[in-house]
C-alpha cells in the first residue's frame, strides 16, 4: 500500500502531543464526530474544555508567495470554544511543522460559497510567516492563548 499524499493523522498527533506537553489532557473520540480530539485543562480552579480540529498545510514546490495562507474549506463540526490548529509544514522538513497557528472560532470568516476561511499567515520565499494581527496565535504563545478565559471572544 503506498504512503498517503498528506500526513493528516501525523499532524493531529503532533498537535495533540504539544497540547499534552502544555499540561492539557487529550481525549480522542471513539468515532469521528468532527473534532480530532477534546482537550481539558484545569486553569485557576476552572476546567476548560477545547474541542480541536487540525488541518495540516503542506505547500508544494509550485506554491508561490501569498499575502494570505491558511485553511479554506468545510469543517466537519464547529463550536464557539473550539481550536482550529493549523500546522504549517515546510517542503524540506516533513518531520515537524515550521509553525503552528491555534485559531479561535471567531477568527473564521464565512465566505459566500460556504465553508470557512481562516488565513492567519502569509507565504514568502518558501516559508510560512504569521501575519501581524495574528502573531499571538502562533506557536507557544498561541497555545498559551487557548487557556485564556476570553478564548474565542477576543479577536
Amino acid at each position: 500500500m503506498p504512503a498517503p499524499d498528506t500526513r493528516d493523522y501525523f499532524a493531529e498527533l503532533y498537535v495533540a502531543g504539544l497540547f499534552g506537553d502544555a499540561g492539557w489532557a487529550v481525549y480522542f473520540p471513539k468515532r469521528d464526530v468532527g473534532f480530532d480530539f477534546i482537550a481539558p485543562k484545569s486553569v485557576g480552579g476552572e476546567v476548560l474544555l477545547r474541542p480541536v480540529q487540525v488541518k495540516g498545510l503542506y505547500p508544494t514546490s509550485a506554491k508561490t508567495d501569498k499575502t494570505t495562507f491558511g485553511y479554506k474549506g468545510e469543517l466537519t463540526a464547529e463550536h464557539p470554544l473550539m481550536v482550529l490548529a493549523l500546522p504549517y509544514f515546510h517542503l524540506e522538513n516533513p518531520h515537524a511543522p515550521e509553525t503552528i497557528a491555534y485559531m479561535p472560532y471567531n477568527s473564521f470568516k464565512s465566505p459566500i460559497g460556504g465553508g470557512v476561511r481562516c488565513v492567519p499567515a502569509c507565504f514568502e520565499s518558501g516559508h510560512t510567516k504569521p501575519r501581524r494581527d495574528f502573531k499571538k496565535y502562533f506557536d507557544r504563545e498561541g497555545l498559551k492563548q487557548v487557556e485564556q478565559p476570553s478564548w474565542g471572544s477576543d479577536v
